[in-house]
Order: structure tokens, then C-alpha cells, then sequence
């Protein structure tokens, strides 16, 4: 079982990925409140001594759980290498090249030696002659321009973007509803 399954807040939010036994545990304690998707797996218990019946847990592919609602828009979702090469499609946004994953290399657009910080606005993906190219310099120093503006992308694009390899096509189409407009996914 390697299904993936999206959990949202109360609220319809997205939070995490789950893998199927913490799903089953947020069932079994009575959590989730509403769900959406299809039945991914379908876990049999024990028979009881009373009724007879064998217990069955369905689990959907999206399930919503009570609790505390997330407000994403004002947090950043987490900055790695492999959410940022998604994010600009495996490009390097210098030269327009595609390179493979471990290939392509986090560029700081205003150098962390100049004060620039490591956030999703200040950094792009570059290949490796692109990024020493330009080094520690401006743009403007060198005369180099992007070919796309960075962006922070908000909770739901950020989990497809993590997960894109996995994702179901109900969960990708909840997901792509609440991209923002300026996401590259679109």
C-alpha cells in the first residue's frame, strides 16, 4: 500500500500527506468529519463475538479532520530544493534548459553574500554553469536576466509539489482548485 491520502482541515484547507495507518488511526478516533475522492483501501478487522460481522474501514482519498483550521495564506510553506525544481518545472531560469533534478542547483537571485535571504521569492533554479556564472554578483552586474519571476506557492500547490510523482487524479483536481493565479501548475 503506497496511496497517498490528502488531509484537510475542518475548513477545506490542505494540511499533509498521510500515509494509510495514520489515516486509519484519525477514522478509528472518530476525526474525520467529511471526505472526498474515492475509497482507496479498505482494512478488515477482527469478527465480533457478538454481532457476527467482521469489521471494515474505508478509507478515502481525501479525508477532512476536526480540529484547529490552518490559515496557509500567511505561511510559507517549507523551502526545499526538490519543491523549488518542481516549481519552476525543472528549468533552469537563466538559460531555459530542462536538467534532471540532480543536476540543477538553488540559485540566490540577491547573493546571500549581499544580504539576500534563502526564501521563495530570492531563489530560482539554475543549472551549475548558470549558477557560477553569475556567482555572488547582482543581475544587474552582469547582465543576466530570469525568465520567470520567483513565487511562494501557497499550501496546496506546495503539496503537489512534493508529492507530484503520487498524486491521484480526485486529489490533484481538489488540489488545482485552490492553486493561486500565479502558480506555474495551472
Amino acid at each position: 500500500m503506497s496511496e497517498r491520502i490528502l488531509r484537510l482541515d475542518k475548513a477545506g484547507t490542505p494540511v499533509e500527506w498521510l500515509d494509510w495507518q495514520m489515516a486509519a488511526t484519525l477514522y478509528a478516533r472518530g476525526l474525520v468529519t467529511w471526505t472526498l475522492g474515492d475509497v482507496v483501501y479498505r482494512l478488515h478487522g477482527g469478527t465480533s463475538r457478538l454481532t457476527g460481522t467482521r469489521s471494515c474501514l474505508s478509507l478515502h482519498s481525501i479525508i477532512a479532520c476536526d480540529g484547529m483550521t490552518h490559515n496557509h495564506k500567511r505561511l510559507a510553506p517549507p523551502l526545499t530544493n526538490r519543491a523549488l525544481f518542481r516549481r519552476d518545472q525543472h528549468l533552469c531560469l537563466y538559460c531555459g534548459k530542462p536538467f534532471p533534478e540532480n543536476v540543477l542547483t538553488r540559485d540566490h537571485i540577491v547573493p546571500t553574500s549581499r544580504g539576500g535571504r534563502d526564501r521563495w521569492l530570492n531563489v530560482v533554479s539554475a543549472c551549475r554553469r548558470c549558477n557560477q556564472r553569475k556567482g555572488s554578483h547582482s543581475l544587474d552586474d552582469i547582465e543576466m536576466e530570469l525568465l520567470a519571476l520567483p513565487y511562494v506557492p501557497n499550501m496546496a500547490e506546495y503539496l503537489a509539489l512534493i508529492n507530484s510523482h503520487r498524486i491521484r487524479g480526485d486529489q490533484m483536481a481538489f488540489l488545482r482548485s485552490q492553486f493561486g493565479k500565479e502558480s506555474r501548475l495551472l
